[in-house]
C-alpha cells in the first residue's frame, strides 16, 4: 500500500504526518522536505525514512480535514524558508479529453467538408500521440509546456481559489502533480504525487491561444495528502461542483500512464533538460493534465462554488472553493530609478 503524508499548523508549530485512517501518525519533522533531503542524502527509500520518524502521538483526522480542529492541513509539500524556490509547472494536451476541448476552443468556425483543418493544438496533441511513449533509452516527441508560478500560489485544501480582478474568468482542472526535489547534485528526485487543481482562466485563453501562457498565471491547489510511490498507470476520479450547498457538475474522470499519450518519462525529461530545473535544493510542482473541464460543457464558476476533486488511491478528496477579487483593477506603475 502507498504511504500518504500530510502536513499540519497550529499557530507557529508545524508537524508533518502519516494517514493511518481515520487517524493521523505524527512524525519527528516539521516539514516533508526535510524529511525528503535527509532522505535524499542518506541514501534510503523515503518509505524508509518516514517509517523511522514516527512517533506514538496520533491526531484523529476528520476535525482536521473539516477544518474544526486548531491544526490547519497545509500543502503537502513547501520550501521552508523561500517559497520562490518552489516552482510550480505542467503539461498540457496529455489527455484524450483536453485535446478534444482545446479543439473546440481554439478551432476557427469550419464547415462540416472543412473538418480536417487542424488548430495548432491538435497538432501538438497528434506529435504526442506519435511520439510521446518512446521506448526506453529514447527521447520522444515534446509535450506542451507550461508556468504557472512559485509557492507563493500553491493553495492547501479548504483554501480559496483567486480570480483576480483582472481575469475574465477562473475554471477547475482536475488533474495529477508529480512533486520532485533537486538533490545536491543536480539530479531530481520525483518523492510522490497529489491531487490537484490546476485553476486558470480559459474565457481569456479562448481568445486566442496565444493567451495560454498568461491565462496559467492563477492560484492552485494540491493535497491534502502526499501519496508516496502511488499507482499511475489508470486512476478513476470524480469531480463535482457545488454551488449554494446542491450539486451542479459532476464528472468521472481518469488519469494515468494508460491514459495518456506522452510517458511520464518522456514528460520527466522535458522538464528537467533544462539546466534551471535542476539547481540543487529546489522544488518542483509539475501537473501531469486533465481529462476534463466544466468549462468544456458551458459551466462558468461563481463566487463560493466548492470544487471537490479525488482520485482513487490519493488518499481524501481536496476540497477549495472559489474566491472572485471585486476589487476594481488599477494600473500597476514601474517606478524609475533614473
Amino acid at each position: 500500500m502507498s504511504t500518504r503524508l500530510v502536513q499540519l499548523k497550529n499557530g507557529g508549530h508545524r508537524r508533518v504526518a502519516v494517514v493511518e485512517e481515520p487517524e493521523l501518525r505524527l512524525l519527528n519533522a516539521d516539514c516533508i522536505y526535510s524529511l525528503a533531503r535527509s532522505a535524499i542524502s542518506g541514501g534510503t527509500t523515503f518509505a524508509d525514512t518516514i517509517a523511522r520518524s514516527a512517533t506514538h502521538e496520533k491526531f484523529a483526522y476528520d476535525p482536521i480535514y473539516n477544518a474544526e480542529s486548531e491544526w490547519k492541513l497545509l500543502p503537502p509539500i513547501d520550501h521552508p524558508e523561500e517559497r520562490a524556490r518552489c516552482f510550480i509547472s505542467g503539461t498540457g494536451l496529455t489527455h484524450l479529453g483536453s485535446a478534444r476541448d482545446r479543439q473546440a476552443m481554439h478551432a476557427k468556425a469550419l464547415n462540416a467538408e472543412e473538418s480536417e483543418e487542424l488548430t495548432d493544438s491538435m497538432r501538438m496533441f497528434r506529435w504526442g500521440v506519435e511520439g510521446g511513449r518512446p521506448p526506453a533509452g529514447h527521447i520522444g516527441a515534446p509535450p506542451e509546456w507550461f508556468y504557472k508560478g512559485t509557492g507563493s500560489i500553491l493553495c492547501a485544501h479548504g483554501e480559496p481559489l483567486e480570480i483576480p480582478p483582472f481575469a475574465e474568468d477562473g475554471g477547475e482542472e482536475a488533474e495529477i502533480a508529480a512533486i520532485y526535489i533537486i538533490g545536491r547534485d543536480g539530479r531530481p528526485f520525483r518523492i510522490g504525487m497529489a491531487i490537484g487543481n490546476e485553476f486558470s482562466d480559459h474565457c481569456f485563453e479562448k481568445k486566442n491561444y496565444l493567451n495560454l501562457a498568461a491565462s496559467k498565471l492563477r492560484t492552485c491547489s494540491i493535497g491534502p495528502e502526499l501519496v508516496i510511490n502511488p499507482e499511475f498507470a489508470s486512476v478513476a476520479g470524480e469531480v463535482t461542483i457545488q454551488r449554494n450547498g446542491r450539486s451542479l457538475w459532476t464528472k468521472q474522470v481518469r488519469t494515468g500512464e494508460a491514459e495518456m499519450c506522452h510517458s511520464l518519462q518522456n514528460i520527466e525529461h522535458h522538464h528537467f533538460k533544462f539546466v534551471q530545473h535542476r539547481h540543487p535544493g529546489d522544488i518542483h510542482v509539475h501537473f501531469l493534465g486533465a481529462d476534463s473541464l466544466s468549462f468544456g460543457e458551458g459551466i462558468r464558476l461563481k463566487d463560493g462554488d466548492v470544487l471537490q476533486v479525488g482520485f482513487d488511491g490519493f488518499g481524501r478528496p481536496l476540497r477549495n472553493f472559489v474566491h472572485v477579487d471585486r476589487t476594481p483593477s488599477q494600473i500597476v506603475t514601474a517606478v524609475s530609478l533614473a
